[in-house]
């Protein structure tokens, strides 16, 4: 791996997904020297992952490939993939960092042909579709993968698999004696775009999501509605293939619960909204395919009211005041059963249903507490803006649960406060 030279006037970002993206972005073309750390093989994060944005319905491709090529064309940006920061020490302006870095068995030589890939046979679960499908041990993480490099799996090395992809590599990108590498950075100020994760639906033992095939998380629907994902963007059943045409949305699932997360994860009923939408796009307007809403709230503000009011115009789509208290499974049809109370009406009901899908609740990504002891959070484990933080500065939903537009801008922000850090010590250092 080439050198990586980092002073106390470089800003390091950790975490490489919409929010990190923008803040090295931001603060590079401000003339800074940016070291950016990811722990995927790729950049992208979840924002890579989704099908469509809200609420224009767009695919987030175009928004990835002009980051990208910004960034393939900015000298002062060095990305390390595969790359977790391990411990950090010092004071704001005078940051140590120690940075572990696993292998990718793939050097840079590599021109993302596939000839090694399509050399074995072995498989692994995609993590980029949440485990839903498979892919080959040798794989490119998704299409627009940054950098468009191969990884290997480990699973592989030092197997007659791993010397297959080896030998079917024309060019000499596979290197199967590569090792982890500890690297040492120094940095003026620290950007955490640490990002999110889904609340582990396991834990919401009333909903069956272990138990019950037929229920799954929204993150997993956003993939499979994908025409790359793991249904080919067909909306079946995952217990039998079938077509699901009726469809329950839990909302707050994980969320605003003192069981599980206290906070209100913000995006997840406007996911919801758009998702309905995946409906019609999938059997017409003339489908008689339904979705039905369980919700606390619909918190659908600013911008986003004119969306809300044309899902609520769709005749397809009805919408259930009611916490679902729990969901039972139908043996013979493999139908989910949801159980609850209407709570405008006050009417029981026991209402079946194809497929549920349970919009989960968000959480920080990465306990940042377990790093250091530096940086300010709140109750939810999010990073909160304190100048008791030093240079330490939050990006993205490492601060909040929020959507893409909002986590841009909150990424700008924090660059925009990393800036004045370093131009605070090149200041310091001319006098």
């Amino acid at each position: 791996m080439a050198e990586v030279v980092a002073t106390n006037e470089t800003i390091v970002v950790v975490g490489g997904g919409i929010s990190g993206m923008t803040a090295a972005l931001e603060a590079a073309e401000c003339g800074k020297d940016v070291v950016l750390i990811e722990k995927n093989p790729s950049l992208g994060g979840r924002v890579a992952q989704l099908y469509k944005y809200f609420p224009k319905l767009c695919r987030p491709t175009c928004g990835q490939e002009i980051n990208q090529r910004r960034l393939k064309v900015n000298p002062r940006i060095k990305v390390l993939t595969m790359a977790e920061v391990e411990a950090v020490s010092g004071q704001a302006g005078d940051y140590s960092i120690t940075v572990n870095q696993s292998p990718r068995f793939v050097n840079e030589k590599c021109t993302a042909c596939g000839a090694c890939s399509s050399a074995v046979t072995s498989e692994i679960a995609n993590p980029f579709d949440y485990n839903l499908s498979k892919t080959k041990a040798a794989y490119l993480p998704f299409d627009m993968a940054y950098p468009q490099q191969y990884v290997i799996d480990p699973s592989i090395v030092g197997t007659e698999e791993g010397e297959k992809a080896k030998a079917a590599c024309s060019v000499g990108a596979i290197d199967l004696e590569m090792e982890a590498e500890t690297i040492n950075l120094k940095a003026g100020a620290i950007i955490w775009a640490t990002g999110w994760k889904p609340y582990d639906a396991g834990n919401i033992q009333p909903y069956g999501y272990d138990r019950f095939l037929n229920v799954v998380t929204s993150v997993e629907f956003e993939r499979m509605m994908d025409p790359k994902g793991p249904t080919a963007g067909k909306l079946v059943r995952p217990s039998d293939g079938a077509e699901a045409k009726s469809i329950a949305f839990i909302q707050c699932a994980g969320s605003r619960d003192r069981n599980h997360l206290t906070h209100c994860s913000r995006i997840c009923c406007m996911a919801t909204l758009k998702q309905t939408t995946y409906l019609t796009e999938q059997f017409g307007e003339q489908s008689e395919a339904e979705a039905t809403i369980y919700y606390i709230d619909i918190r659908a503000i600013d911008r986003f009211e004119e969306f809300y009011n044309r899902v609520q115009e769709d005749e397809k789509v009805s919408f259930v005041k009611s916490k679902v208290a729990y969901i039972a499974e139908d043996k013979a049809s493999g139908n989910p059963i949801l159980h609850g109370v209407d709570t405008e009406g006050y009417n029981r009901y026991a209402a079946e249903h194809d497929l549920v899908v349970l919009a989960i609740g968000m959480e920080p990504s990465v306990d940042i507490n377990a790093l250091t002891s530096e940086i300010s959070t709140d109750a939810s484990g999010f990073i909160q803006l304190d100048e008791e933080n030093g240079a330490f500065f939050g990006a993205g939903c490492s601060t909040n649960p929020l959507d893409v537009n909002r986590a841009v801008q909150s990424a700008t922000a924090a660059a925009l406060r990393a800036i004045q850090v370093v131009n605070q010590i090149s200041r310091a250092e001319a006098a």
